[in-house]
């Protein structure tokens, strides 16, 4: 699990591009930290920047760029067409991949806390940051601005979160929180009519249309405009023309993924879209997505098809862009549009990423890594491969229509399996170059020799617990591997054996880099438990492998 947040705080200077790089020199400077985009406005004074990592990456590149920030920007001199009250007016952290909303809010109230204490500033908390939600709404926080804030910060009800209760004049205040990621996405139309634009956006929008009744808005008994609101939560919608196109378009912002997925609002743009008598030609995402955006895009149409959703990564965005028609204006790149994509390490220096050849010949080299603790992990993504290989062709065999979903589902498992095993091929490798890299540590002071043996401890721990996941994931591949040889096209019943053996490999060959490794752990009990756990595993799945070789054998029949 690697998770991700996004970081996209509001600085107010929008003019002065030597001020503006100073800032982002700052987040820059923190190692895992990706800096996604740099937006200045002249008119409204005021730069957003976008920048993603781990969150202690994050957390400490914001802290960075509000101190900086603190330094550069003097609010007395300031004047912009946005609403603002601080230097850096607003920083919130937004989940992406593989962390939840309330994790990001924590990490938020530890990054306000640490400006507030360290940096003498005054923050609020905003979204999902705050607890009291009567002033969690950034309007309501930034409600009168900066010329307004020195009486505002005196009254109880607007005490700080975090810092002093006290006008900084020069730097502001600023407001920190986490809030979901938003998605900005434009629908194509096959027409060139703002008006019938509107109304498809106004059908589906959460806000919805004004009632009319004989072409009069009708109101409430406060004299409020009645509603009627549209057909999707969280989603924010405006018809209009793009001339570079010759289309209209319907401009979406998609406020929680949670509530309403991308796929969910294109269909529901291509119902009522089809209702007004107007196709739907594609859509384009505007600015990056997460990756489980797309995957989840491509496993809905796949399911809509009554195929299975077994399949690979690749495949799966490929599903998506061509159901969503996000190819339709320009190229989808995923290596430019997915988050996730654009901070991967370089492929080239990826063992997974080698071809068969490369990875085969680097292994026949001199160099000790990849060694056994790698090839475990790769024997046992081949045997989860292999069994998900049976489930897709299950899933589609002639005659088994009404099994799809069952073998595509186990499918998906292995499809799980075989992605985990394959970061374990690399993980192990670097498992044992953070052992050399430890005993390469200085050790000519008490203090470096304490600093070297803590090191030295916890990498070699880290490669115990690498093909310890090797093992508990190749074990648990066996069911699904059990299940195709048992249940699945009989006349793949052979790769559900092979899956068998290389699964029962992976198991064993890492259960010997375990050992080798605990020998050097001067930690008994982790070690004895460890051992223990890792012979129980192996014990377990040679059971298994026989199980199913019999099943298998059985099957095949004598020859």
């Amino acid at each position: 699990m690697n998770p991700i947040l996004e970081c996209v705080p509001n600085f107010s200077e929008g003019n002065d591009l030597h001020i503006i790089r100073q800032i982002t020199d700052e987040i820059e400077s923190v190692s895992g930290i990706r800096l996604l985009n740099v937006d200045p406005g002249k008119a409204t004074n005021r730069t957003v920047v976008t920048f993603v990592g781990p969150p202690e990456a994050v957390v400490e590149a914001a802290f960075l760029a509000i101190r900086k920030a603190g330094e550069l920007i003097d609010m007395r001199n300031h004047k912009g067409e946005h609403p603002r009250m601080g230097a850096t007016d607003v920083c919130p952290l937004i989940p992406v991949a593989d962390i939840s909303i309330e994790e990001a809010a924590a990490w938020a109230t530890r990054l306000a806390q640490r400006v507030g204490d360290e940096l003498d500033l005054p923050v609020y908390l905003y979204e999902a940051a705050q607890p009291d939600k009567s002033r969690s709404n950034l309007s309501i926080i930034r409600a009168g601005e900066y010329e307004n804030f020195a009486a505002k910060i005196t009254q109880p009800e607007w005490k700080p979160d975090a810092g002093p209760a006290a006008f900084d004049a020069r730097r502001g205040a600023t407001v920190i929180g986490a809030r979901d990621f938003l998605v900005a996405y434009n629908v194509n139309l096959n027409t060139t009519s703002v008006r019938r634009a509107n109304a498809i956006a106004f059908d589906v929008r959460e806000a919805g249309r004004v009632r009319r009744e004989n072409g009069k808005a009708v109101l409430d008994e406060k004299g409020n405009t009645v509603s009627v609101p549209g057909s999707l939560k969280s989603v924010k919608a405006i018809g209009w023309f793009i001339e570079e196109y010759g289309i209209a378009q319907i401009s979406i912002n998609l406020t929680n993924l949670n509530i309403t997925p991308l796929h969910i609002a294109f269909d529901e743009v291509c119902r009522r879209a089809d209702a007004r008598g107007i196709r739907v030609t594609g859509s384009e995402l505007v600015g990056l997505v997460p990756l489980k955006t797309i995957l989840d895009a491509g496993r809905y149409f796949l399911g809509k098809q009554q195929r299975s959703r077994g399949v690979s990564e690749k495949e799966l965005i490929h599903i998506a862009v061509k159901s969503l028609g996000l190819d339709e204006l320009a190229p989808f790149k995923p290596e430019e549009k997915i988050i996730e994509y654009m901070l991967r390490e370089p492929a080239q220096q990826m063992l997974v990423a080698k071809s068969l050849t490369e990875f085969a010949d680097l292994t026949a080299s001199e160099s000790p890594a990849p060694g056994g603790g790698s090839i475990a992990a790769y024997l046992g993504a081949l045997g989860a491969s292999l069994a998900t290989m049976v489930a897709n062709l299950s899933s589609h065999k002639k005659g088994w229509d009404e099994r799809w979903e069952e073998f595509g589902n186990w499918a998906e498992k292995g499809q799980s399996y075989k992605d985990r095993l394959l970061q374990l091929v690399d993980a192990d490798t670097l498992a044992f170059n953070g052992i050399i890299a430890a005993f390469g540590l200085p050790k000519t002071t008490d203090g470096e020799k304490q600093f070297r043996t803590a090191a030295i401890a916890a990498a070699t721990r880290n490669a115990i617990e690498v093909p310890m996941q090797v093992m508990e994931t190749a074990y648990k591949s066996m069911d699904l591997i059990r299940a195709m040889a048992e249940t699945g096209n009989p006349n793949s019943v052979s790769d559900a054996g092979v899956g068998a053996l290389c699964a029962r490999s992976a198991v064993m060959g890492a259960f010997m880099n375990v050992r080798i490794n605990a020998a050097s752990c001067d930690d008994k009990n982790y070690v004895d438990a460890v051992v223990t756990r890792g012979r129980e595993i192996e014990n377990k799945t040679v059971a298994l492998e026989q199980a199913i070789l019999s099943a298998v054998n059985n099957k095949i029949g004598i020859l």
